[in-house]
């Protein structure tokens, strides 16, 4: 196959704090680089040894272009990244002020990348690939929506394996029920469900609202109940991320913990990217849940003791090194 993996959603251009510490109103400077959830997960495959193909909008700009020649720089196939007229790239700032505070302000007023199309889908070799990769948030808002049911529908008649990052963005949605509503749509026609407690929870609990503000489960017997029900009917495979406390996989009316790699925290910003580019490169390689999830953990745990998102990620190189090193320390 030319691609094992075509990513769908959101982009932007990035700006990250080169002041680490420093409060958001007193930094002096930012590094550039490419972000949105698919896209770093197009990066982290391609790093991963992954042949990537990004499916995502752009803008006639300058900024446009950055995104497209840094994509490229990072052997991601960019042919299928549509430039929209009138429409800008999106973008994020990022504050970092480890261990746990990481100020982030998304600029996303007429984001090209809302506006893909179902003629422009249509287009993609969808056939000539292994797997799909999608997000929530892209259901939020404009005609990539529809794009994401098109091309997941297209992806199960063709056998391709989809995954899907929940990637909750609380901001860019209309209503607080908004984001479950149309992730129930979309849910059951994917193989690999990837979130947080917070993620899950939105996505499949009758009243979220709470999460969705930004507030905290009460019960974390009622996740794991809706977890097993979900994965008991739909097969699917789910991957609940725990931060420090590992992923919790759902598979076959059973589940397992796989633990972390606990590291010193510098940036949080993108350790989930990393975790589903590892998660996907496992399953590419035909490593079974378990494997595939340790060493997903290791490429989030490698992210967050990096600066910034994008050039966080790490190769394969240097997850095999860091978990040889561990493995070395424990003996």
């Amino acid at each position: 196959m030319p691609y094992d993996l075509i990513t769908v959603g959101r982009v932007s251009m990035d700006l990250f704090a080169l002041d680490i510490g420093a409060d958001f109103h007193n930094i002096t400077g930012f590094e550039t680089g490419v972000g949105g959830s698919p896209v770093n997960i197009a990066i982290g495959a391609s790093r991963l040894g992954l042949r990537a193909l990004a499916f995502t909008a752009v803008g006639a700009d300058e900024v446009g272009r950055f995104v497209r020649r840094y994509l490229q720089k990072e052997g991601v196939e960019t042919d299928y990244i549509a430039v929209k007229a009138g429409a800008r790239t999106g973008m994020a700032v990022v504050g970092v002020q480890p261990p746990d505070r990481f100020p982030l302000l998304f600029y996303r007023e007429n984001p090209a990348d809302i506006l893909l199309t179902i003629d422009e889908a249509s287009k993609l070799p969808l056939a000539q690939s292994r797997a799909l990769q999608l997000s929530g948030t892209a259901l939020s808002r404009g005609s990539a929506r529809d794009v994401c049911l098109y091309l997941a529908e297209q992806a199960r008649q063709l056998g391709l394996m989809t995954f899907i990052d929940l990637d909750l963005r609380p901001d860019q949605w209309a209503h607080p029920l908004a984001f479950g509503v149309n992730l129930r749509q979309l849910l059951p026609l994917c193989d690999v469900i990837i979130g947080t407690e917070e993620e899950f929870y939105a996505a499949l609990a009758p009243a979220p609202e709470a999460v969705m503000a930004g507030g905290k489960m009460t019960e974390a017997a009622e996740l794991h109940q809706l977890l097993h029900a979900r994965a008991a009917a739909s097969g699917a495979v789910l991957a609940l991320k725990r931060g420090e406390r590992g992923v919790r996989i759902y598979e076959n009316g059973a589940h397992f913990d796989v633990p972390g790699y606990p590291v010193e925290i510098v940036n949080t910003v993108g350790a989930g990217d990393g975790f589903a580019s590892g998660l996907i490169a496992g399953w590419a390689r035909g490593w079974g849940w378990r494997r595939a999830a340790r060493f997903a953990n290791a490429c989030g745990a490698l992210v967050v003791s990096r600066h910034g998102c994008a050039r966080a990620l790490p190769t394969q190189p240097e997850v095999e090194a860091f978990i040889a090193k561990r493995r070395a320390n424990e003996a």
